[in-house]
């Protein structure tokens, strides 16, 4: 596959070229890959995907999170380049986003930040184990026993039994977002779209395992209490309504941040990723300030 973007952003080819190391980690039986940008031993912040997507629609993001602190953005089992489970579960999943953090290169509690999908991951973790987290930061997540990638699939809209393409150009021609987006800088949609891609016997294939949308349900997104804190980012032109964003904020709890990404559809870091970056590093900091000003002295 051709990985030339000529049109694309300074900012997109320096995020790129930034030096990335990966590993893979044990948790629960299955050998679970990662990406890892900045220094070792230091505080960071692990990204959880989507629903069918992969540590590497965080490429273009993470070199510019990753000042001073350890950014790792892990391949949830069923996904990109990691190992394959006979079942699914956000508690499972929950419990692999802890467990590459530490030997990945974070220093102390981690804050996960998750998109879709792995917001819910993210979610989930807060209740199971919020006080091994630092916070945890949710990217348009619906908050809720289903997530829109498994409704679609459920409907059979997508997500069929994975198909094979003779030729790499011919299965890219056919790379959808779930839900649909048309909005997108195109170098970053071209590189989440070939980075999907693996060569398998007959040509070519997405990198994630169907049954993923049959994972099992979770008692702890029904909860009220998460034992971290929390941000959510509403993107404008995503799929969470007034009704719904109501709902998760008082069950996220008054002390939580709560604010929108203008312009942005569902996947935000494919269409305002830096508008993304700035969100982040915002809430980042107001939680390092919160913490300094708790440690000072009476």
């Amino acid at each position: 596959m051709d990985n030339v973007q000529t049109d694309a952003p300074d900012w997109f080819t320096s995020a790129l070229a930034s030096p990335v190391e990966t590993g893979r980690v044990d948790v629960a039986g299955a050998q679970v890959h990662y990406r890892a940008w900045g220094p070792t031993d230091s505080p960071g912040m692990v990204l959880v995907h989507g629903g069918a997507a992969h540590s590497r629609w965080w490429d273009h993001v993470a070199p510019m999170l990753a000042d001073g602190c350890r950014v790792v953005a892990l391949d949830l089992t069923g996904h990109g380049d990691s190992d394959r489970r006979p079942k699914y579960g956000l508690e499972q999943w929950a419990e692999e986003a802890l467990g590459v953090a530490k030997p990945a290169g974070i220093s102390g509690a981690p804050v996960f930040i998750g998109h879709s999908m792995g917001g819910i991951v993210s979610y989930v973790a807060a209740r199971l184990f919020g006080e091994d987290l630092a916070g945890v930061q949710i990217i348009d997540s619906p908050v809720r026993a289903r997530t829109p990638e498994e409704e679609e699939a459920r409907r059979q809209l997508s997500f069929g039994p994975k198909k094979v393409y003779p030729s790499s150009s011919e299965a890219l021609e056919r790379f959808r977002f779930v839900p649909p987006q048309d909005s997108a800088v195109p170098a970053v949609r071209r590189h989440v779209a070939q980075t999907s891609l693996c060569e398998v016997e007959g040509g070519w294939s997405w990198k994630f395992d169907p049954t993923v949308f049959n994972r099992s349900g979770s008692d702890h997104l029904h909860g009220s209490d998460p034992r971290c804190r929390i941000a959510y980012f509403r993107a404008e032109n995503g799929i969470i309504d007034d009704a719904m964003m109501d709902s998760m904020r008082r069950r996220f709890g008054p002390a939580a941040v709560v604010a929108e990404i203008p312009a942005a559809g569902h996947h935000v870091m494919i269409d305002q990723p830096l508008a993304l970056v700035a969100g982040i590093r915002t809430v980042l900091a107001a939680w390092d300030a919160e913490d300094a000003v708790s440690g000072m002295p009476d």
